[in-house]
């Protein structure tokens, strides 16, 4: 069985704490381990790793090839797609489904979301094993058992029963609560949004059903151009919803999808007045009088006085406040926030970088102060800026400058500048992480002001 991870989403209903360049299935939400890295290790379940490919945005290359590498794990090259844009997952479906087949013929695939929480056990292994059976007939999705009426969630009816699942009668949309209630009380299954195809079955339905994304990736003559003329368009609603061989296997494990802030605290553990708390960084620590039933993510001190069923996500730079049960709009606030091109949409203080890297400790008119964390042997590219100057003293580390003609090496306390036009590198040369604090001054000092001549990674 080969194993296509869908990693290419945004995670826009759980900001502050997911950023378009730090989307949820990259954050360690839980433990030491992110959701992405967690679905790669249930994929290895019944994949080689040169059997996993991995769609996903092109700002998340190097998050994903880091996250490999923390769990040991090394995918070939042509494993990772990067898509120009994102346009749904029929489009990211089907041109991994058509990669898979290019290397190793008509065969098995599971699609699984990067973003979710499953558990893996004995009912998991079965499901996939029987959906296995039924995917050289059928497209199978996957079927969780509900646990209450939900209203986030789609659901399916099952139809007649197949050996190992169900046809499907009917896929539907999110319902009301009444609605939610009757689909529970007739054996409804939440739609997991998991799915097990055979190649060729699926670019057969992918034809008859969506034929434009069917020409787009079979005639164009590259991949930028097959994204340019596919629509933005779901599988469900491009193909499962259109197909009649569409079979559904029940899979009795506890899955979540993780989409809202709702969904986060009924994943995490409750104190003894129902709040779910997670603090993090070494001052993060919670204080609450009468207050119950809250969520909240904190990485300061945070006192809660008299208040119940919020929504408390405070990080470094925002702050958000809700009603539970009102996390499904905080996609709403994203969007407000993009249309006023605030930045912290798209990146928190610390962002990441192939490099390593930087947290902005502080900023004002005309200066911005960060901290550089670059990783061993790693080195950033050789740039040059025209509206700022830099000054950088090292704190933790060694340090090889370019600046100019001139090359030096930098011990903990021992500072460089950077004049605005002059061509400079900062490099690890060693064996521990480099840590620079980093003083920017000048009329404009946008991340876009990067004029690079070389650059390890590839970046333009």
């Amino acid at each position: 069985m080969k194993t296509l991870i869908l990693a290419g989403g945004k995670g826009t209903r759980l900001w502050p704490l997911s950023r378009e360049l730090m989307p949820k299935q990259f954050i360690r939400m839980f433990d030491e381990y992110s959701l992405f890295q967690k679905t790669v290790q249930r994929a290895l379940v019944f994949s080689k790793p040169d059997e996993i490919f991995v769609v996903t945005n092109r700002d998340y290359r190097f998050r994903v090839l880091d996250d490999l590498r923390e769990i040991g794990l090394e995918l070939p090259e042509g494993n990772i797609l990067l898509e120009p844009e994102g346009k749904n997952t029929l489009p990211a479906i089907y041109w991994g489904i058509k990669q898979i087949e290019e290397t190793f013929g008509d065969s098995i695939v599971a699609v699984l979301p990067s973003d979710h929480m499953v558990e893996s056990n004995e009912n998991y292994v079965r499901a996939f094993e029987n959906a296995e059976k039924l995917a050289k007939k059928y497209l199978v999705t996957f079927g969780i058992k509900p646990t209450k009426p939900h209203t986030g969630y789609g659901y399916i009816k099952p139809g007649e029963g197949i050996e190992g699942g169900y046809l499907v009668a009917e896929f539907k949309e999110k319902p009301d609560l009444e609605t939610a209630k009757r689909y529970v009380e007739n054996n409804y299954l939440w739609n997991s949004g998991m799915f097990m195809f055979d190649t060729e079955v699926f670019r057969e339905e992918v034809k008859r059903h969506a034929p434009e994304v069917y020409e787009a990736f079979e005639n164009a003559e590259s991949i930028e151009k097959a994204y340019e003329l596919v629509p933005e368009i779901s599988v469900d609603y491009g193909v499962m919803e259109k197909t009649d061989k569409a079979a559904v296997v029940p899979l009795n494990v506890y899955w979540n999808d993780l989409g809202s802030f709702d969904a986060i605290y009924e994943v995490m553990g409750k104190d003894e007045n129902g709040n779910a708390v997670k603090v993090g960084g070494r001052k993060g620590y919670h204080v609450g009088v009468n207050s119950r039933n809250n969520l909240i993510m904190t990485g300061r001190l945070t006192a809660t006085v008299g208040v119940e069923d919020l929504i408390i996500i405070d990080t470094d730079d925002a702050l958000l406040v809700a009603h539970r049960g009102e996390g499904q709009k905080v996609k709403e606030v994203y969007k407000l926030l993009k249309e006023h091109g605030d930045e912290r949409v798209f990146v928190h203080r610390t962002a990441y970088r192939p490099w390593g890297s930087y947290t902005v400790l502080e900023e004002g008119d005309r200066y911005k102060i960060k901290r550089l964390t670059v990783l061993p042997g790693r080195k950033l590219s050789k740039q040059m800026h025209y509206h700022r100057s830099e000054h950088w003293v090292v704190v933790r580390g060694t340090a090889k400058v370019h600046v100019g003609e001139k090359e030096v090496l930098l011990r903990p306390g021992e500072s460089t500048f950077i004049p605005a036009g002059v061509v400079h590198r900062l490099e690890n040369p060693g064996k521990v992480v480099l840590e620079v604090i980093e003083t920017q001054i000048g009329e404009y000092l946008g991340e876009d002001d990067i004029v690079r001549f070389e650059d390890d990674f590839g970046r333009e």
